[in-house]
């Protein structure tokens, strides 16, 4: 298993995803949630990044 990263813009901040790999799957988190984790497959992830880059997702925020 790697080391949870997160990005560079979160500085210190504790309210961000966090993101490792775990053999061949992908671990989310939520930094102020870290026992709460969500499993996916690489192929998934990419996906949902494009969406998240695309804005897919933008309503929620709001």
């Amino acid at each position: 298993m790697s080391n949870w990263q997160k990005s560079s813009m979160s500085g210190n901040s504790n309210q961000c995803i966090e993101v490792r790999t775990a053999g061949s799957l992908i671990e989310i988190r939520e930094s102020d949630a870290p026992d709460a984790i969500v499993v996916t497959t690489p192929l998934k992830f990419a996906l949902w990044l494009e969406g998240v880059k695309r804005g897919e997702f933008d309503h929620f925020g709001a």
